[in-house]
């Protein structure tokens, strides 16, 4: 597999630092990685090669990346049970369960979502970065749900594209405590690090941020808690439980954003990805992915006096 060489012209009216242009025009790739490709000579700005990942570039400029395959994976993979949804030559739809890591990080090396699917697709090894093979988009370690693990690099950026291009369309279900201030709603409200806590995010000013957009609507509501379904437009890190947390309606479950001590008996906070509609490679029309809410979830609803059923299907039209 050779380089991927990529050309953006940078157009806007004043100057933008280098890296955090690059991070706009390919979301797929982190900041740290666009940095060391800067650092290590493989981008160039005009006719020479970038000095630094804060070079402040000047409009019409022409910015031309090379993007060398990526790294082998050291991930080891673990035969690690996987509830399969869908499953074709690209890509693998998986019902990820509460309590699993979607991939390795300080404290959880090992069980990861990663992991299981390397067991069990090996030829995805090395696909879309090192320690992240595969990965098209991620759910917290408690939310369970629909989650998509590509198989070949092809379709990993295609199916980046779709996220980035707000065309992948995602529905989750949230027990939130309270009501929200109308039965429907959209919330626009910029996300970025806690600066008192920089392990956490927040709803921060729109300049100090990233913009983020949810929508919801009401399906059933209890004497103190709301069901809700949320479309988040955007993918930011904790976006859902943000933006409930900051109309005052925090999430049942969540003691990071919501509650320090959970409203109902509950172990992880009520947040499933029920629902996710993608146009996938080579297909005209758009599959959907389900996911039933789990025994536990179920569990909940049930105590309050209603029950929420959701079915597990796929449904992929022939290409």
């Amino acid at each position: 597999m050779g380089d991927r060489v990529l050309r953006f012209i940078f157009q806007g009216l004043k100057g933008e630092r280098l890296d955090k242009f690059l991070a706009a025009c390919l979301p797929e790739y982190s900041r740290s990685r666009l940095q060391g490709l800067i650092r290590d000579g493989f981008v160039i700005v005009g006719f020479a090669a970038a000095e630094k990942a804060g070079q402040e570039l000047k409009p019409g400029q022409v910015v031309e990346i090379r993007i060398p395959p990526p790294e082998p994976s050291a991930l080891e993979p673990e035969d690690i049970p996987l509830e399969i949804i869908y499953e074709d030559r690209d890509l693998i739809a998986i019902n990820k369960p509460a309590g699993m890591v979607v991939h390795p990080a300080a404290g959880h090396s090992r069980g990861t979502l990663v992991q299981g699917a390397l067991a069990h697709a090996p030829e995805m090894e090395g696909i879309g970065g090192e320690l992240r093979p595969g990965i098209v988009h991620r759910l917290d370690k408690d939310t369970s749900g629909v989650i998509l693990v590509a198989k070949n690099d092809s379709t990993h950026r295609w199916l980046q594209d779709q996220f980035r291009l707000r065309k992948a369309k995602k529905t989750y279900l949230a027990l939130v405590d309270g009501r929200p201030p109308t039965p429907t709603g959209r919330i626009e409200a910029a996300v970025g690090r806690d600066l008192m806590n920089r392990k956490k995010m927040a709803v921060v000013p729109e300049q100090k941020g990233r913009p983020a957009v949810s929508e919801y609507r009401t399906l059933e509501q209890y004497p103190a808690h709301t069901l809700l379904e949320v479309h988040p437009l955007t993918g930011r890190t904790h976006q859902i439980r943000l933006h409930m947390a900051w109309i005052g309606c925090p999430i049942v479950g969540d003691t990071v954003y919501g509650r320090k001590h959970p409203s109902l008996a509950i172990r992880r906070h009520f947040l499933h990805a029920a629902r996710l509609e993608i146009l996938l490679p080579r297909r005209t029309d758009p599959a959907i992915f389900e996911a039933p809410l789990p025994a536990d979830l179920q569990a909940v609803l049930v105590n309050l006096g209603k029950q929420f059923p959701i079915s597990s299907k796929s449904i992929v039209n022939k290409a």
